[in-house]
């Protein structure tokens, strides 16, 4: 998704290096639109999984309904998968070409 998003912003990110981004600025933007995208999905799952837990109790034998420790793992490992899975897309939009990017539009 967030290569999907570096694709459709080449322009844009092509502008932003004509006017004089720097690689950290263009970094900072591509990332902290996957931290935002990554923290939106983490809430919205943890308080699907705390609305769902007594459900999932009463079906799968010995499930704790108030396992904190298992929620906080897995949201950890899911932001560590997303910051890996970015950095590619990352790393495309700092190698953008301004002249390249704003001949494509």
């Amino acid at each position: 998704m967030i290569a999907y998003g570096v694709r459709q912003r080449t322009h844009e990110i092509g502008v932003r290096v004509a006017l004089g981004a720097s690689a950290l600025r263009i970094l900072t933007l591509v990332l902290g639109q996957a931290a935002r995208l990554t923290a939106i999905g983490i809430a919205v799952g943890v308080l699907g999984a705390a609305a769902l837990a007594r459900l999932i109790a009463r079906l799968l034998f010995d499930a704790s309904v108030s396992d904190v420790s298992t929620l906080v793992l897995v949201a950890l490992v899911l932001a560590a998968v997303a910051a890996l899975a970015t950095l590619g897309a990352a790393r495309r939009a700092v190698n953008i070409e301004a002249a390249v990017a704003l001949r494509q539009h």
